[in-house]
């Protein structure tokens, strides 16, 4: 799921202090870019947590409603594509049990599959996926 949310930059002796009131969350950056950066990975991080906890994901905050403290802080969005998020940044393994017929697990044994890789392949080819 794609969605954009408002964030607060705030300068600081160095860069910028980044409030993503949706979440509640902090996080920096040296630069503009950078703090922009760190908002959309703050917010991936947050987010994947939540809903791998069952969690709905919050509903953005129209920019417009959003306050700023001071007249040299920035109010802007930033775009996060949770699914595209996930799959670029959570390695994690997880274990699968599955079933074949002995048969199979004997010649795929002998031939020395991996089946980790094959089911892993497999499940992209079958879900459409291509990256990663």
């Amino acid at each position: 799921m794609k969605n954009s949310y408002p964030i607060i930059l705030m300068p600081d002796k160095v860069g910028y202090v980044v409030y993503v009131p949706d979440f509640n969350i902090n996080t920096e950056g040296d630069t503009l870019t950078e703090a922009i950066e760190m908002a959309r990975d703050a917010i991936g991080v947050v987010g994947i947590d939540m809903e791998d906890d069952g969690e709905s994901l919050p509903e953005p905050t129209a920019v417009s409603e959003v306050r700023a403290d001071s007249p040299a802080d920035i109010v802007t969005l930033v775009d996060v594509d949770f699914g595209e998020y996930r799959r670029k940044n959570d390695m994690r393994a997880v274990k699968k049990n599955c079933t074949i017929p002995s048969w199979l697990n004997f010649e795929a044994e002998k031939a020395g599959v991996n089946f980790s890789a094959i089911l892993t392949a497999a499940l992209k080819s079958e879900l459409k996926i291509q990256s990663r």
